[in-house]
């Protein structure tokens, strides 16, 4: 950015010399011979000023946006979550461990989200990732689970999957209707942000997560597939 701005002055000070003896030669007939190359000249200089000043203002506009990835991120890193009755930690403890999935919405959102990501279950939890209910409408959901001894173990899991849950409401409201406002979407609006290892944002969208396409793009966490694809948790939004 530094030498973009270096020859946009360089080529600001070309052009404004080159305008200087455009108007001598053009006060000068003796000199009338001159101005087609000056007027060269003149344009290169502009066009020059255009293009540096072009990729100025694109790299300029990139650094904003990734401070302001950063800035976003940095805010959901420390948003408090509630493990259990006793246990409360911060998102950015889950770094390295879980694929957070945030659902945003009202308790029958959450709860459609639930039932729908049942015959998935087990194949979330491989690949390391975790689900926060955030309802919007003051609503409690009730999740329903399989109690019977046949079922202990898959209930074990849907509870795992779906046992983290928001503290301090109000400041992940306010980082949610941020993000609803950056994306030009309505505040009503049920959505969904999918996290990667690293907590940084990978996915969101309006309605609900997929779930079968989050099994298809994530590699497992643990075993062969783990530490070498930790990285393949898809492009930062």
């Amino acid at each position: 950015m530094f030498f973009y701005l270096a020859f946009v002055a360089s080529g600001s000070l070309g052009g404004l010399i080159a305008i200087t003896q455009l108007i001598g030669a053009l006060a000068n007939p003796a000199r009338a011979a001159d101005v087609p190359e000056i007027l060269k000249g003149l344009s290169i200089d502009v066009a020059a000023v255009s293009l540096f000043a072009f990729l100025y203002s694109r790299e300029n506009k990139a650094k904003n946006a990734q401070l302001a990835r950063l800035s976003r991120e940095e805010s959901l890193s420390n948003l408090k979550l509630r493990v259990d009755e006793k246990k409360i930690i911060s998102v950015n403890n889950l770094r390295g461990i879980a694929r957070l999935v945030i659902c945003s919405g009202p308790a029958s959102y959450i709860m459609e989200s639930f039932k729908r990501s049942e015959p998935f279950t087990e194949s979330l939890l491989e690949r390391g990732v975790l689900v926060v209910s955030f309802t919007t409408d003051g609503n409690i959901p009730s999740f329903e689970f399989e109690e019977s001894e046949e079922m202990k173990e898959f209930t074990r899991k849907r509870k795992r999957l779906w046992q983290l849950t928001p503290v301090y409401v109000s400041e992940w409201s306010k980082w949610l209707d941020e993000q609803k406002r950056t994306a030009g979407i309505s505040p009503e609006s049920p959505v969904y942000l999918s996290l990667r290892l690293d907590g940084r944002v990978r996915g969101s969208g309006v309605g609900y997560p997929p779930w079968n396409a989050f099994v298809a793009q994530l590699p497992p966490v643990k075993g062969i597939w783990s530490g070498l694809l930790d990285g393949m948790d898809g492009r930062v939004l």
